[in-house]
């Protein structure tokens, strides 16, 4: 019996190894949880950047309506992967989307939103990166979806891409503005 049990337990603790990992391979890394859901946006004001004459608050995001506030950088490779994204919900579903310019040069950020397009209705340039610490952001591109009364309803961590969009943003949005 004792002889049997050491050849079948190399093969049950491997099993119940291949179990875990597989279950954490199911979990969505951009699936976070974020202390700050269901709280009020934290309090800032950032200067516009080159180009703008108007700069972002945190009173801008308490409007009665919602908005998708994205933290971008002109240096960031996946911000430009979602950037197409964003453009088109700017345009089409006539979304609100607010920019966060997180430490970047202000006339980089110009640049690179002659070059791409701009989806923001306003952009604050967060030079220090005090306001992304505030949001509790983990880097670039991050996007919040905050509701009419300037509260925090999700966080989303990385690329928006259009499954993300549809399965996700959009329907908070709606909800949002109901």
């Amino acid at each position: 019996m004792l002889r049997r049990l050491i050849y079948v337990l190399p093969v049950l603790v491997f099993v119940a190894l291949a179990a875990v990992f597989m279950t954490g391979l199911e979990l969505d890394p951009r699936a976070v949880p974020s202390g700050r859901i269901d709280k009020p946006v934290p309090a800032f004001d950032l200067p516009p950047i080159e180009g703008r004459d108007e700069g972002l608050a945190a009173a801008d995001l308490a409007d009665g309506r919602p908005v998708l506030v994205n933290f971008f950088a002109s240096w960031c490779v996946p911000c430009l992967a979602e950037h197409p994204q964003l453009m088109k919900m700017a345009r089409e579903d006539g979304v609100r989307i607010v920019g966060v310019n997180y430490k970047d040069r202000p006339e980089d950020a110009r640049r690179w939103l002659d070059r791409h397009g701009d989806p923001y209705a306003q952009i604050g340039a967060d030079l220090d990166g005090r306001t992304g610490i505030e949001f509790g952001i983990s880097g670039v591109p991050e996007t919040f979806v905050i509701d009419g009364r300037g509260h925090i309803i999700a966080q989303h961590i990385g690329v928006l891409t259009a499954e993300a969009l549809e399965t996700r943003i959009r329907p908070l949005l709606r909800e949002a503005a109901e």
